[in-house]
């Protein structure tokens, strides 16, 4: 049994893995501390919170494991520094404060791509918060690095909706890690990273979340 913090609960990802573990027998609570107010569920603890000033203290930090799935587009953001902020300083914040308080098991929505030393922003700054997360020291630490994200956003996003045109015409001649990847399934193979907890660092590619081999 398993009380989960799930981050990014308003988002594509982040809602089905809040569907998934309210259904989940594994997960007795769940702590979401969102911008805006959730629909009401027995399981659920709902926090508003600025993410800017996440209060160091609140007693809702003490969690078994973590689900991160914060993201934005630097359109969204509107620039490259707040975009980092969204996608690597909030989730680091959380890391850190989520681990003080005793979590043993960190599972980060992350993408294909992701290298701190790539020349290409987004992929730098996925590949920087792996590191950093990975540096404040969970006894289990999952990334999962889907390529393009299938499902209905409440948000368009005119490059993704292009892209994601055309990856379906092309899908049957490409390699798996190109696929378009199911939203819900990428939100399974996080909370079950997150209630399992495996011992040690583990990186889950596009490939094998789309194979089923997780």
């Amino acid at each position: 049994m398993a009380t989960l913090m799930l981050v990014g609960a308003t988002g594509l990802v982040g809602g089905a893995v809040l569907r998934q573990a309210q259904d989940n027998a594994h997960v007795t609570r769940i702590v979401a501390p969102t911008r805006r107010e959730l629909p009401s569920h027995p399981k659920l603890e709902n926090p508003l919170v600025d993410f800017e000033h996440l209060p160091a203290d609140a007693p809702w930090w003490a969690v078994d494991c973590v689900v991160c799935t914060l993201g934005t587009t630097i359109r969204k953001a509107g620039s490259q520094e707040a975009f980092r902020r969204v996608d690597h300083d909030y989730p680091l914040t959380v890391a850190r404060l989520a681990r003080q308080h005793g979590a043993g098991a960190f599972a980060l929505n992350s993408a294909t791509g992701a290298d701190p030393r790539s020349r290409f922003f987004y992929n730098r700054v996925k590949g920087e918060v792996e590191e950093a997360v990975q540096a404040v020291g969970f006894p289990s630490f999952t990334v999962v690095r889907p390529a393009l994200i299938g499902g209905d956003r409440k948000e368009f996003r005119p490059a993704e909706f292009v892209a994601m045109r055309l990856l379906r015409l092309a899908e049957p001649l490409l390699p798996r890690r190109y696929r378009v990847v199911p939203h819900e399934r990428i939100a399974r193979v996080l909370l079950e990273a997150a209630v399992t907890a495996p011992s040690g660092e583990h990186i889950i590619t596009s490939d094998a979340i789309v194979r089923g081999t997780t």
